[in-house]
């Protein structure tokens, strides 16, 4: 099948398809005039690379855990092994250590706003001051 049909039968865009594609995810041939070729198989790849996806984990984990799947719609193997969950453990703690320097960027900005918003009503009472 075209890549415009399995966008089509998987929701996902072109464009991803692309990206699972160079990711390893699925594969394809090309046709003589060049456009890729699909196997009907990678309808299910791409649903269930989507469902990983969307629980949080990355391509290169996705890459690693798809061949272990027993079914379509399966997004976990029938017995995890411990490389999987330490991969999964270690994208958890990136995820965490991400969280909380967004955090603390957020208060940084939080703190500069108040100074801001506190420098401007300082002006608008026609207080001197410096505002920066």
């Amino acid at each position: 099948m075209k890549i415009g049909e399995l966008s089509r039968l998987t929701g996902v865009s072109v464009r991803a398809l692309r990206y699972y594609e160079q990711q390893g995810l699925i594969c394809s041939v090309r046709d003589g005039n060049g456009y890729r070729d699909f196997c009907d198989a990678a309808v299910d790849v791409v649903r269930q690379g989507r469902g990983l996806i969307e629980s949080g984990l990355p391509i290169r984990i996705i890459r690693e855990l798809l061949p272990y799947l027993d079914s379509p719609t399966q997004l976990m193997p029938k017995v995890p092994c411990a490389y999987m969950i330490e991969q999964v453990t270690r994208q958890r703690e990136q995820l965490d250590r991400r969280i909380r320097s967004l955090v603390r960027n957020r208060d940084a900005i939080d703190a500069y706003l108040r100074a801001a918003r506190a420098a401007a009503a300082r002006a608008a009472r026609g207080e001197a001051g410096d505002a920066a």
